[in-house]
């Protein structure tokens, strides 16, 4: 891997995180191939190979019905996030340029009138792969470190 694609590769971490804490959440779909999958897991989960994840999507029109799921039908209170994401480390590249790629990721969270906590914790295995449209995800697994949560997990990781 070049300079050039490496650099691609990290803006597009850094894209997505800036999109998904800028609450516009239609951006969200777009990083990822119409044929993706974005799970989050417990880290418990994936070092024991179970497949018991909290949230499994299998292409971006799920991804977009979750999007519609967070504008018009989940409550909650409302929160900002802010990720801090690590820099990529490339673990593979196959010959059809498919990148195999891990950060590690941290999500605070702040609620209106309220101090900022950390939210979330753990790292991303992620295939990405190129389209016409640049760098884009086609699996996105997301493996938090902690087996407790927040009872509810609203806004994608």
């Amino acid at each position: 891997m070049d300079f050039k694609d490496y650099f691609e590769l990290t803006q597009l971490y850094a894209d997505y995180a800036a999109a998904v804490d800028s609450g516009h959440w239609d951006l969200w779909p777009e990083f990822f191939t119409d044929e993706c999958s974005y799970r989050l897991q417990p880290r418990e989960n994936h070092e024991r190979g179970f497949p018991l994840a909290t949230l499994a999507f299998e292409s971006k029109g799920m991804l977009k019905d979750r999007v519609y799921g967070i504008r018009e039908t989940l409550f909650h209170d409302p929160y900002y996030q802010r990720h801090v994401v690590g820099t990529p480390i490339v673990r593979k590249v196959d010959p059809e340029g498919r990148i195999h790629s891990e950060a590690n990721y941290a999500v605070f969270r702040t609620r209106l009138s309220k101090e900022s906590t950390v939210f979330n914790v753990g790292r991303t295995i992620d295939e990405v792969v190129r389209t016409s449209q640049g760098l884009k995800f086609a699996s996105r697994l997301v493996v938090y470190d902690s087996e407790m949560i927040p009872n509810s997990i609203i806004y994608p990781i």
